[in-house]
Parts: C-alpha cells; sequence; structure tokens
C-alpha cells in the first residue's frame, strides 16, 4: 500500500524538510562509502529523497522507515556502480593531465575507505549507524555470519593498516 502524497505545499514543504533533517546525512554517509565521490553521493541522496516524497510505502514505525531508506540507498549505489561499469571509454587525449594520489593521513576514517567494499558496507552500518549484525544482516541480504566474517575481517584489516598488531 502506498502513501498519498501530501495534500497541501505546506504538508510537502513540512514532509520533504523532516525526511531531509532524519536521513541526509545518513544518506550521504552511506553513499559515500559506496562511491567514494562527493557529486555521486549527493546525487544519490537527492534521488533518494525524491523517491521517499513520491513513493514510499506505509511503515509501521521509525524503524521500518529508516531500514527503506538505507535498503533504497544501496540499490541506488549499486545501480550507479553498474551503469558506470558499463559507460563508453574516452580518448585518453580527453582526460587531461592525472593528478597525484593524495597522501594518507592515516585516520581511520581513511583506513575504513580503503576496506573492500563488502567488509566496508558492514563496517559503516555496525559502527556508524549501529545497527545490529541480524539487521545488517537483513538489509544486505548476507547472512548473520557472512556479516560476523566482514566485520572480523575489517577489523583485522583496519589494525594492520593503523599499526596495532595486536
Amino acid at each position: 500500500m502506498r502513501q498519498t502524497r501530501p495534500q497541501s505545499h505546506a504538508d510537502a514543504k513540512a514532509q520533504a524538510e523532516r525526511l531531509v533533517g532524519t536521513y541526509a546525512d545518513t544518506i550521504l554517509r552511506l553513499s559515500y562509502t559506496y562511491l567514494h565521490s562527493t557529486a555521486d553521493a549527493e546525487d544519490i541522496c537527492q534521488t533518494v529523497l525524491l523517491r521517499a516524497m513520491t513513493s514510499a510505502p506505509a511503515f509501521s514505525g521509525p524503524e521500518h522507515e529508516r531500514a527503506w531508506i538505507i535498503r533504497i540507498t544501496i540499490n541506488a549505489c549499486k545501480d550507479l556502480l553498474r551503469s558506470a561499469a558499463r559507460r563508453t571509454t574516452v580518448a585518453l587525449e580527453a582526460t587531461g593531465e592525472p593528478e597525484a594520489p593524495e597522501e594518507s593521513d592515516g585516520t581511520v576514517a581513511d583506513a575504513v575507505a580503503r576496506l573492500p567494499h563488502d567488509q566496508r558496507e558492514a563496517v559503516y552500518l555496525h559502527y556508524y549507524e549501529g545497527y545490529r549484525i541480524s539487521e545488517i544482516a537483513s538489509l544486505v541480504g548476507a547472512s548473520e555470519a557472512a556479516v560476523t566474517k566482514r566485520l572480523s575481517r575489517a577489523r583485522a584489516a583496519l589494525r594492520h593498516m593503523l599499526g596495532d598488531q595486536s
């Protein structure tokens, strides 16, 4: 069952402000962990918020709404990554001079960004968003054992990257 769109301009504005205030930061951060591009993350944020305004189902509570927003964000990121893989190539002359890679500052966020996608996703949802392993498994479509293993491997990789061999 679909929600009906707000009847008045004031209702629509209030709904948009609530969605942006509640979810924009989460959508941006999650999108950035997938895409490593601020511009692409902002595009995904706009897409997800528009979809939430126009075609969100009825929710049983705020936790259900939040899970739906995160699932829509993950799917939008995956769609963009799939479409990016199919983009046509550009002549080398059209690309310009390559920029030197930025030096790593050794922060935890930088190390998390260098993790493989599935580990980065698990770390983000567990430590940044506070989801339990069972909830992450449901959100990403994996078993609890797989999520646990991803977190374990991510922690080991982070210890190695950050120089703590304990």
